[in-house]
């Protein structure tokens, strides 16, 4: 799965990980990924492999994210959380509009938006924006090092 290719890559923290390997397995929230009654597990996992992919630098902690699903979409706000900052997030993925944009019709002449979730799965994001970043207080105070962890005393 692509998800385990960009967790792979990424600089996430141990216990994200993990929670991200417990998310997958019983696809609800856990201590580190957070999200609302209207985010389906399966569209939470396209956001997770995004953000991956957006972030593979950021030592993750956590995630929290609210949005709202429909049949052909998923949209909302969602903050990525590092020891160092909070980083806000809007996004919008729409496998109607990757199916438009690809040209892609169904035997009905609707757009075939099936065929495009399946052949792109978390890659249908018709916008993803950073709106915001945070920098928490440790950070300021510099007892975080470059990569957000707490400086030894």
């Amino acid at each position: 799965m692509k998800i385990f290719q960009m967790l792979e890559r990424s600089s996430a923290s141990e216990p994200f990980r993990q929670a991200v390997e417990r998310f997958l397995r019983e696809g609800r929230p856990n201590e580190r990924i957070a999200f609302n009654r209207d985010s389906p597990a399966v569209k939470v996992e396209r956001w997770l492999t995004k953000a991956l992919e957006e972030y593979p630098e950021l030592h993750i902690e956590s995630i929290d994210v609210r949005g709202s699903s429909g049949c052909e979409y998923f949209r909302g706000v969602a903050e990525v959380h590092t020891a160092a900052e909070v980083r806000r997030v809007s996004f919008h993925w729409d496998c109607r509009w990757k199916a438009e944009e690809m040209g892609w019709s169904d035997y009905f002449g609707y757009p075939d938006q099936i065929r495009a979730a399946r052949e792109f799965g978390y890659d249908c994001f018709k916008t993803w924006s950073e709106d915001d970043v945070k920098v928490k207080a440790l950070a300021l105070a510099g007892e975080l090092d470059a990569v957000g962890e707490p400086v030894a005393a």
